[in-house]
């Protein structure tokens, strides 16, 4: 179930290089929210219509908030940046479909590249079983490290090689020996792809969740596409809703 609500900034810092981490207390969307699940905020700047779509990091049921972890990009996202204690956003959510928490996988990887490593963190606070995380970074700001070592083993890739394996996630796995039953992975398309086809030469199950543009955030503007294995019923031709069907998708149901 969904909701919109007005919700509460508790707490914002900066963390990287254009990178910020927002708390907000939203005690409804807090309760029902699962990890890969996000929430569409909406800008005070009523010349900006559409919600900004904000992946989920951490859920704090006891305290009713949700983190929320984003990379400025645009106007909307710039605003936010300047929301202190006290301010109110209005918000709808949990969105999306998240990652399947049930599957009893005995040791799965998580991979997040970029700003696709925010929902990990409370991916491998809630996913049974041994977790690896391997997580994918342009530089050395490697952000929400501590977070992500608390609750599993982790691997960092950075692309100038100033910590852990120079190159990418993939180029970790292998530096590593890693292996596991399945894949969780939330990152850029480029990725997304190559870790589709990887977990398919090596027998693995993945789940992939997409990082689009968005507009309504709940289905209804087919703004948000990727094209499918099936025809989805909504549009009667073979595309899936990120917003709706998604984010998250079995990776044999797409593609990239």
């Amino acid at each position: 179930m969904k909701y919109q609500e007005r919700a509460v900034v508790t707490e914002q810092r900066r963390i990287a290089d254009g990178i910020y981490s927002l708390w907000l207390r939203a005690e409804r969307i807090a309760e029902e929210a699962r990890p890969g699940q996000f929430l569409s905020v909406y800008c005070k700047d009523e010349s900006r219509l559409l919600p900004r779509p904000i992946s989920i990091c951490e859920i704090d049921r006891a305290g009713g908030r949700l983190r929320l972890v984003y990379r400025v990009a645009g106007a909307g996202t710039a605003e936010f940046s300047h929301c202190r204690e006290g301010d109110v956003l209005e918000t709808v959510g949990p969105l999306g479909n998240g990652f399947p928490l049930d599957r009893g996988y005995g040791r799965v990887l998580l991979m997040g590249g970029g700003i696709g490593v925010p929902p990990m963190v409370e991916l491998a606070k809630q996913l049974p079983g041994e977790k690896l995380v391997v997580s994918g970074y342009r530089g050395g700001e490697l952000f929400l490290k501590e977070e992500l070592e608390r609750n599993a083993k982790l691997y960092v890739a950075t692309e100038d090689g100033s910590a852990g394996t120079r190159g990418n996630v993939l180029d970790a796995v292998r530096e590593n020996g890693l292996s596991a039953d399945a894949i969780f992975a939330c990152g850029p398309a480029p990725m997304l792809r190559a870790l589709k086809a990887y977990a398919a030469e090596n027998g693995m199950d993945c789940y992939l969740s997409l990082e689009e543009r968005m507009a309504c955030g709940i289905g209804a503007c087919l703004a948000c596409v990727c094209a499918s294995k099936d025809v989805d019923e909504h549009t009667n031709v073979k595309n899936k809703r990120i917003c709706k069907d998604g984010p998250v998708f079995a990776a044999e149901e797409i593609e990239l």
